[in-house]
């Protein structure tokens, strides 16, 4: 070969669009694995950032608009506290590496020589630490955007980003979808409270009656609903076998993802399925489009039941929703409520996986 041709363009100018837009699709197909578009762990630092900042700043711009900054902080922190150790176990399993490596004398501790760990699929420039935060970071949001490929993620490693997708995506999320789909919990939250003390749930100064929460229920139940009936369809259909480049328990993880990332609107993928098929072209699509775009109906429902309804004056069995202890209870049901839907699916997939995994070794 005496001739080397490399792909240029505009790779630099869309990285605002795809990041601080929370578009996710980059210029390469490795996308921010590529160094024209992601050059440095300090570019690194920045194009990670740019996916959160502007999700998270709705809070405050909530709070602003609710007139009570509190109540911004406190779905902020209902965020972080979910977020900080999700990313914890994906980097503390990347880093951990897999048995098969460890026998095999693979040196897996980090060093000023080397990132360590499991590196299969990563960056050597980007190493462990970066490599997880972004694939965190970019499923917490509805971005989708990737600087190492997910796929070839350890099973624990890969099941964050793939639970924090089926969450819907409400931690930090996209510049106002997570924001609408935290408060989705927040109104299941009040209500459970209210069910607990004997009065009418209120949120924000608003009663929650029975039309608010049929509503808060198709937005928590929609999603769920279309990513397991398209994987349980897809893992009993030869189409949708036929796409996979891993038999078993990786496999199931490999369509789930699909689902998951369609129907949640991120974008990513674990690479080891092929969608180029009019199956998946097909379903896939229809995950999209039903999914994301039918939330948005109920969700202005609520919305304009509660604009019309008159302020409730604060009284002593109002639940505070700006404190500790909303917040607590705000993760307890999101953890109850979303995490627990897709627990068997995990336990078939990533859960499986790892257990397999300990187990061969």
């Amino acid at each position: 070969i005496a001739q080397q041709t490399i792909a240029v363009g505009p790779a630099a100018s869309q990285i605002a669009i795809k990041q601080l837009g929370t578009n996710g699709g980059g210029f390469f197909n490795v996308n921010s694995a590529h160094p024209f578009e992601n050059p440095t762990p300090f570019a690194n630092f920045l194009e990670v950032l740019a996916i959160l900042i502007l999700p998270a700043a709705l809070c405050f711009t909530f709070g602003s608009m609710v007139r009570g900054r509190k109540q911004g902080w406190a779905l902020l922190a209902a965020m972080t506290v979910i977020f900080l150790p999700l990313l914890g176990l994906a980097a503390w399993s990347e880093q951990s590496a897999t048995p098969t490596l460890q026998q095999a004398g693979v040196d897996l501790a980090a060093s000023a020589e080397q990132a360590g760990g499991n590196m299969e699929g990563k960056e050597v420039r980007f190493g462990i630490a970066n490599s997880a935060l972004w694939a965190t970071a970019t499923t917490a949001a509805s971005n989708g955007s990737v600087n190492s490929m997910h796929d070839s993620f350890t099973p624990l490693g890969g099941l964050v980003p793939m639970g924090l997708m089926q969450l819907g995506e409400i931690v930090y999320g996209g510049i106002g979808s997570g924001l609408y789909g935290l408060l989705m919990f927040a109104i299941v939250a009040v209500f459970v409270a209210g069910l607990m003390v004997g009065r009418t749930p209120e949120y924000l100064g608003k009663k929650i009656e029975a039309h608010e929460m049929k509503a808060a229920s198709l937005c928590l139940l929609v999603p769920p609903i279309v990513v397991l009936v398209g994987t349980a369809v897809a893992v009993v259909s030869p189409s949708g076998l036929a796409g996979l480049a891993n038999p078993g328990a990786h496999g199931l993880s490999e369509i789930l993802y699909a689902f998951s990332s369609a129907g949640n609107n991120n974008g990513s993928a674990f690479g080891g399925l092929t969608v180029s098929s009019p199956y998946y072209n097909l379903w896939l699509g229809f995950a999209m489009l039903f999914s994301r775009y039918f939330l948005a109906v109920p969700v202005l429902a609520i919305a304009g039941s509660l604009a019309r309804k008159k302020l409730v004056p604060v009284g002593p069995g109002t639940l505070p929703t700006d404190t500790s202890l909303f917040v607590v209870l705000l993760v307890g049901v999101v953890l109850v409520v979303g995490a627990l839907t897709f627990l068997p699916a995990l336990a078939l997939g990533p859960i499986a996986e790892h257990l397999q995994m300990i187990s061969a070794n």
